[in-house]
């Protein structure tokens, strides 16, 4: 019988847990974690994606800052911006909303981002930092992705993990993870891989970010597998909205096939903000 990893139901208790410590906080007259967001133009996800994470932290009792740019505004302008926040000694933790307008570098704006206040885990020292057995503020999807698979008690020790997607932000800190931390056998496959199912059939545990809606099928992987599916991608749909949520995997045929699998919406994404809590909640520590 196939188990659904219920990213939305453990974010909530993750969210309980911050929140009883953020009371403790409050009544001990210690620093309560402040977390500040960037926004850049008028994108509807990422107004969706802001919003979802000022909710989190309104529940969880952090105080929060959310500054809102024109999509107009100069590179140099929005990294005056983030230098200030950087320097601001009652912010603990900063997230720039990606995508950034094109005439902007997102590179150089996350790496301007101090590594202390980098919750989202992007910037060069963090990513570095998770090949050390005491990591930094790790890359939030991944560390989210890892606190569902243990808060289910998958047994990943030993299991071959295949991972469809090398991005900097999920793939790539995810196959060091899985093989540094949990002690897996990490495959590494993405969108030019030849013939793809071949590895992907041996997954014990497959993970899959590639922004490619259904690339993966019930005949691409075998019976038993632990499913995550990390993709979400907007598709016209003839509903108010105009559209529907879909991930990379075909979850209505795989989902069968599967003893663990991932929903989308509901999965990966209350994990990754869950994530971006507990790294505020870390880099007040450290700072205070």
């Amino acid at each position: 019988m196939t188990t659904i990893l219920d990213g939305k139901k453990i974010a909530n208790e993750i969210q309980s847990e911050i929140a009883k410590e953020v009371e403790e906080i409050k009544q001990d007259g210690k620093k309560i974690p402040h977390l500040a967001a960037i926004l850049v133009g008028d994108n509807g996800a990422s107004q969706t994606y802001v919003n979802n994470k000022i909710k989190a932290c309104k529940k969880v009792g952090f105080e929060y800052t959310l500054l809102q740019y024109p999509e107009s505004i100069r590179e140099e302008k929005l990294l005056a911006n983030v230098d200030r926040i950087n320097e601001d000694e009652d912010i603990d933790g900063l997230i720039v909303q990606l995508p950034l307008p094109d005439h902007i570098s997102g590179v150089k704006v996350t790496e301007h981002i101090s590594s202390a206040k980098d919750v989202d885990g992007f910037t060069n020292v963090n990513y570095g930092r998770i090949t050390s057995k005491k990591p930094g503020l790790m890359p939030a999807t991944p560390f989210g992705i890892q606190e569902l698979l243990n808060r289910y008690e998958i047994d990943i020790k030993g299991k071959h993990c295949v991972i469809v997607g090398n991005s900097r932000n999920v793939g790539a800190p995810m196959s060091t993870i899985m093989s540094y931390h949990e002690n897996a056998t990490v495959t590494v496959c993405h969108i030019h891989t030849q013939d793809l199912a071949l590895f992907t059939r041996q997954a014990d545990i497959l993970i899959v970010a590639t922004g490619q809606p259904g690339l993966i099928t019930a005949d691409m992987v075998k019976e038993g597998v632990v499913v995550v599916d990390v993709g979400i991608t907007r598709i016209p749909a003839d509903n108010p909205r105009g559209y529907m949520l879909k991930g990379d995997v075909e979850f209505e045929t795989v989902k069968f096939k599967a003893s663990y699998i991932t929903p989308v919406p509901g999965g990966v994404g209350p994990m990754t903000i869950a994530s971006l809590l507990l790294n505020t909640l870390k880099a007040t520590r450290a700072r205070h």
